[in-house]
């Protein structure tokens, strides 16, 4: 049930994505069963390539926290991370990560790669995949109408 009360909020702020127009995944972080932070991808509203849903949420929760080390937190994030994301989350010792959908594409946690299976880390990452069939359908509407307008 944790989980998906963590999700439905990580699910918030990918709606947002939707008001600029950029891939609609969101995020937040969780230490001590308290969120401390929320992110959302922002490529497209900052025009910034790094500003993925997970580092965004990374970087409030440092503040947050003022502490680079994330020991002991949680993430949640509506789709499978990137290699991006799976080394953003390494170097910041978040514990474990909850996602919502797979990225058949570019996740780098089960889909496409394995990362936190990696014994030789310097840090190792929890994970679970929680199914959550509306992260993957605002993911597959939101690319059918951008293919849509292609076209």
């Amino acid at each position: 049930m944790e989980n998906l009360c963590y999700m439905d909020i990580a699910y918030e702020q990918a709606l947002l994505c939707l008001e600029h127009d950029d891939v609609p995944v969101g995020a937040i972080i969780v230490k001590d069963g308290c969120i401390i932070s929320k992110g959302r991808n922002k490529r497209v509203l900052d025009n910034n390539a790094l500003l993925h849903a997970e580092v965004d949420a990374i970087q409030s929760a440092c503040k947050a926290l003022n502490n680079w080390r994330l020991d002991g937190c949680e993430l949640y994030v509506t789709l499978e991370p990137c290699i991006m994301c799976v080394g953003a989350i390494i170097q910041s010792r978040i514990a474990k990560v909850v996602f919502g959908a797979i990225d058949p594409k570019a996740g780098c946690v089960v889909s496409k790669y394995s990362f936190f299976d990696d014994n030789k880390l310097i840090h190792k990452v929890k994970y679970d995949y929680y199914p959550t069939e509306k992260c993957s359908s605002i993911l597959t509407s939101f690319f059918e109408t951008k293919r849509k307008n292609i076209s």
